[in-house]
């Protein structure tokens, strides 16, 4: 029976029910342990969404306690973004190899300690020393927990992927205002020391609970969702054509999305509507704070909403249309974002349309290169996020040397425009004929 319960537990329980009361009380089981292995998931996503998205509330007292200046600081997010996404291959690596517990438990600990050390840092260097350890801590937890979630669910890789990384996006929300206001009232050290203990320590304790899916039997296939029957290596990933045209379109609508929306503040600025206030529904806000609040909202809403049409229609379909709606959203955000109140609604329909890039991409890897490695190829795949950030800082210089928004607007929507029509036109057959391929024998 035991044989059973685990053959069982990552997809459909119809396709693998044993006969009997007794093997559908193990069906049962199965389904609710993988739904508890997403949530613990979820959760250490949500303990590490401060290292990236709560950054923002310490550069300030920093720059004031120290003296540095906030481009030198700021160095130290961007090699914890470099060092968050660009040794997730290595860490999936491990997932794949030695299982996710320890190197959740590894990366529950570098999250603590990366905190920990900005807490007393009183030199740059350590502050950038800590920023690479708190950016591996965070890659091996983010890595970890998406590829889990696409081994557990081959049935609803979409959705699944899409909850995890809802948790890393809508997870600094929880705990954004007691931040603030241990910052204000105790200093940001205090801040930095207690949160990076305390984040660290539950995720080190989760990750105990963390177990390795089970082999799957065969592929689950529907008309709309096709997986590969074989399940490929990260060296046979690398050497295929279709890999290399998803990172291409990971890259382009991950710049993108970033370029508009990481220039909100100058671009909101230029405007004139920065601290204009927005009235919807009742509520009264400044239209940059109204579009900021919106982002964390909507950028967590959409992972697992995308990733569930996904699994409905089709990776390549869903791609199209999110990514359609993301370079229609960003032209009208030039023409129209000079009104505060469609600013705001315009920002939250691109944040809307960008975030889903997070599920749809894993989801689509692991279908076309098989569920047995899905944490170190998706890894791979995640790198182009550290890749699309190296390319927001041209946006600043293409705004500066044109004299305008303009630029920036037409090429992050001219790329999000490609990268739907390369998903309908040249990634949905490519994808068919390796599958096809994967049926062959070896």
């Amino acid at each position: 029976m035991t044989r059973q319960t685990t053959t069982i537990a990552g997809a459909n329980p119809a396709i693998y029910s044993p006969s009997g009361h007794h093997g559908a009380a193990a069906a049962q089981r199965s389904q609710s342990y993988r739904w508890g292995q997403l949530l613990i998931g979820i959760v250490c996503m949500a303990m590490i969404a401060n290292l990236q998205y709560g950054w923002t509330l310490f550069v300030n007292p920093i720059a004031e306690k120290h003296g540095w200046s906030r481009a030198a600081i700021q160095v130290a997010f961007t090699i914890f973004v470099l060092t968050e996404t660009w040794l997730v291959p290595i860490e999936g690596y491990l997932v794949d190899r030695f299982g996710p517990r320890p190197v959740v438990l590894v990366g529950g600990v570098l999250c603590g300690i990366g905190w920990v050390m900005n807490s007393f840092a009183a030199s740059l260097p350590v502050l950038y020393i800590a920023a690479a350890i708190g950016g591996i801590g965070a890659g091996a937890v983010y890595g970890t927990c998406v590829g889990n979630a696409l081994k557990w669910f081959p049935d609803r890789r979409g959705l699944a992927a899409g909850m995890t990384a809802a948790g890393f996006g809508a997870g600094s929300a929880l705990t954004i205002i007691p931040i603030s206001a241990m910052i204000k009232n105790s200093g940001y050290e205090a801040a930095f020391l207690y949160f990076g203990i305390g984040q660290g320590l539950i995720v080190f304790l989760l990750a105990w609970m963390l177990t390795r899916a089970p082999e799957h039997s065969k592929a689950v296939n529907t008309r709309n969702v096709q997986q590969s029957r074989r399940d490929y290596a990260p060296s046979e990933v690398l050497r295929s054509p279709v890999f290399w045209v998803m990172y291409a379109m990971f890259v382009m609508v991950a710049a993108g999305g970033l370029m508009a929306t990481a220039q909100l503040a100058p671009i909101a600025k230029d405007f004139k509507i920065i601290d204009v206030p927005v009235n919807i529904m009742g509520l009264v806000l400044p239209a940059l704070t109204f579009a900021l609040a919106i982002d964390r909202v909507l950028n967590g809403l959409t992972r697992p909403f995308f990733g569930w049409v996904s699994d409905k229609i089709g990776r390549e379909q869903t791609m199209f249309i999110a990514f359609a709606i993301e370079a229609v959203g960003i032209l009208m955000l030039y023409k129209y974002g000079h009104n505060p109140l469609l600013f705001v609604v315009l920002t939250g329909m691109v944040f809307f349309a960008w975030g889903e890039i997070y599920s749809l991409f894993p989801s689509t890897c692991a279908d076309t290169f098989g569920g047995k490695y899905a944490a170190s190829n998706a890894g791979m795949l995640y790198t182009a996020k550290g890749t699309a950030s190296l390319l927001v800082p041209l946006s600043s210089v293409l705004a500066a040397s044109t004299g305008s928004w303009e630029a920036v607007f037409f090429v992050a929507s001219g790329v999000n425009a490609v990268a739907a029509l390369m998903a309908w036109f040249v990634l949905r057959p490519m994808r068919r004929k390796h599958i096809e391929r994967s049926e062959l024998p070896h």
